[in-house]
């Protein structure tokens, strides 16, 4: 079964653009025995992996693996016998009756749809329809009582740029004050008109290594945010029937606009942030700046107001696998429209940016060589970019590891860096993922396998108050 001329799929000592992406896929073995091992070509039928008994379920094994694109074959070491699992697809093989599999590389288009949580065979807690309802409805009065006004800070400041500032120096600020995005000011017309943020910088370096692109780096040093928000309506079509750019409105909030209003707002224009501004003319004009309101600090709000009374809503102390709810690791024979990638370290940095831009994510977890969680790459990270003019390197010949470090401390250990990931357990509850979730900065949790910390799935903010809004 493991014959020594077969080479090993984990490979991580090269870079490439597209053979370093990587996609879970969860593996269960159902029928029992004392200790059970997995293989397979995803591996090059060269190591056994230790599957793990579900808690509650004796005869159910479960294990995470990252696998390449393609067909492949995988047989169950149960006991010190190789079996196959009749359940699933199955053939003939090399190595006698064996399961297949295919997974399929990143579609230049993903549809916006999300994995259904697993429910991995375990005894799936019951919540009726009503307290659902219940528990959703509590939430959203209270969303609706209190106002953007009350997330705004005893102290603090907000950064917002001129839009006459060159795209240089605009990221080189959001990379030193280390921030993701910052709104724009126009002095002439008096008032904010958009925000520049890190999927801005992201586009313009994918601009600057097509070869067919009229974006220089010159350009890039010298060209205004104004300029670079025009050039960026003609390359992605946003132009009326006259060839102009179609004006967009900034969208922002009134202190006195509900919490649910803004909430609102960022799902359904797919933001991260929302300006609060407020201005004591009724044309708007003179607009003060006070707040940029998110998602976290919504959350906060309601982690806080129902701390001492989450027993009263059922649909808080549900675990997280009972719930319909963020974006999880595929089992073999589930459909996805979606898939769920994940890089190793060594990864370029231009298959992470294209995978961010494609699979339409903000993060991409990247693990080790036994698929464990190191660390994540996030939209935010490409600002780090600007340190050193690093974005005028060639990014194939960069890893996603380099990247990393640049906005690390060079003294910080690379392992120390898995503190920047939140994680979680499936049988974590919703109430404790939510006030994971309210920290400051954090906008996704990730979920692993206990002990191993085999990355399972991820839940954002958004995926949170998608189920707790309805």
């Amino acid at each position: 079964m493991f014959p020594s001329d077969m080479n090993s799929a984990q490979d991580a000592g090269r870079v490439s653009t597209s053979g370093m992406v990587l996609f879970p896929v969860q593996f269960t073995w159902i029928h029992g025995g004392r200790s059970v091992f997995l293989s397979g070509s995803f591996n090059g039928w060269t190591e056994l992996v230790r599957m793990s008994q579900v808690e509650g379920c004796p005869n159910v094994f479960q294990v995470v693996c990252a696998v390449r694109p393609g067909c492949h074959e995988y047989k169950f070491l149960v006991d010190g016998e190789w079996r196959h699992d009749e359940r699933q697809l199955h053939k003939n093989g090399e190595y006698g009756v064996v399961n297949t599999f295919e997974t399929l590389p990143i579609p230049a288009e993903v549809p916006q749809h999300r994995i259904s949580a697993v429910t991995l065979n375990q005894a799936m807690p019951r919540i009726s329809e009503e307290d659902v309802q219940a528990s959703r409805h509590r939430i959203s009065a209270f969303l609706a009582a209190h106002t953007a006004y009350e997330l705004l800070p005893e102290s603090g400041k907000v950064v917002a740029l001129d839009v006459d500032l060159p795209v240089k120096q605009a990221f080189h600020i959001l990379s030193e004050q280390g921030i993701p995005m910052a709104p724009l000011w126009d002095f002439s017309k008096g008032r904010f008109v958009g925000v520049i943020s890190a999927s801005d910088f992201i586009l313009i370096l994918r601009e600057l290594g097509n070869h067919g692109s009229n974006l220089t780096e010159e350009e890039l040093e010298t060209h205004t945010i104004s300029v670079w928000k025009e050039g960026k309506a003609y390359m992605t079509g946003q132009v009326d029937g006259h060839g102009r750019p179609i004006p967009r409105h900034l969208i922002y909030a009134a202190p006195s606009d509900s919490l649910k209003d803004v909430a609102l707002k960022i799902l359904r224009n797919g933001l991260a942030i929302v300006p609060v501004i407020h201005s004591s003319s009724e044309d708007g004009s003179y607009p003060q700046l006070l707040h940029l309101a998110s998602l976290s600090g919504i959350l906060k709000c309601i982690c806080r107001y129902f701390k001492n009374c989450s027993p009263s809503l059922p649909i808080l102390q549900l675990p997280i696998y009972a719930i319909p709810l963020g974006t999880w690791v595929p089992r073999i024979g589930e459909s996805s429209s979606r898939p769920f990638a994940m890089l190793r370290p060594n990864a370029s940095l231009t298959s992470a940016l294209n995978m961010l831009v494609q699979a339409q994510v903000s993060s991409i977890p990247i693990v080790d060589d036994n698929d464990s969680l190191l660390d994540i790459y996030c939209r935010s990270d490409i600002t780090a970019l600007a340190k050193g003019r690093a974005y005028t390197h060639n990014l194939n010949e960069m890893t996603v590891y380099q990247a990393l470090q640049l906005g690390q401390d060079s003294n910080t250990p690379y392992e120390t860096r898995i503190q920047r990931c939140q994680m979680c357990l499936r049988t974590d509850t919703l109430h404790k993922v939510m006030e994971q979730l309210a920290n400051p900065g954090v906008r996704r949790v990730v979920v692993v396998e206990a002990g191993s910390n085999r990355v399972e799935g991820i839940i954002s903010l958004t995926d949170v108050f998608k189920f707790l809004l309805g």
